[in-house]
């Protein structure tokens, strides 16, 4: 893995950078080989509530967590342990399929139960999650501009709001970050 660690309001000290470097390098073990993709950390202090943001793009899987604290080391532990959740959930996911449908390789090894000296438990769900899909709900895409978009959800009230963008004419998603600014969705190229 490649890593990007960049600071908001904060200086990446070595000794951060190796610790976040140390601990995400954990996560390889869950791999059959090692991912190629690069690592975005971004860790930012906002009124003395240190955050860590870690995403890891992987083909067909996009890893991210998100941690707050009042300690960076702890939050670094902690959004490594939710990554490491997301993981398990992912591997039995594709597990399951793989053994419903056949075919497709498992991106995360079978067994890690025993990796070096260090033994890990391997995940059991303790209920089997269903998605129970409650509502759909259809509308027109109005052609606007992202200003306009996030206007129009402010106007409703909700933290995202779905538009046809009228630059790109692609649908797009404007959402409110938790440090109160804003954000943008839009297709890859």
């Amino acid at each position: 893995m490649r890593f990007h660690i960049r600071g908001n309001q904060i200086e990446v000290t070595a000794a951060l950078k190796e610790y976040v470097e140390k601990k995400l390098s954990k996560l390889e073990r869950y791999f059959d080989a090692p991912p190629t993709s690069d690592v975005h950390v971004t860790l930012s202090v906002i009124k003395d509530v240190q955050i860590v943001e870690v995403t890891i793009p992987l083909t067909g899987v996009l890893l991210r967590a998100e941690e707050k604290g009042q300690d960076m080391y702890a939050s670094i532990d902690l959004v490594v342990d939710k990554l490491e959740r997301q993981i398990r959930k992912h591997k039995t996911k594709v597990n399951r399929k793989v053994r419903q449908q056949g075919g497709m390789k498992s991106l995360f090894k079978e067994n890690y139960e025993q990796i070096g000296n260090t033994a890990v438990a391997p995940h059991e769900p303790d209920a089997e999650e269903d998605f129970e899909l409650v509502r759909t709900k259809r509308f027109d895409l109005k052609p606007m501009d992202i200003e306009e978009a996030i206007l129009q959800m402010n106007m409703i009230g909700h933290n995202f709001f779905v538009f046809s963008n009228m630059d790109t004419s692609e649908v797009n998603v404007v959402y409110k970050r938790n440090d109160g600014k804003y954000g943008v969705i839009e297709p890859a190229k």
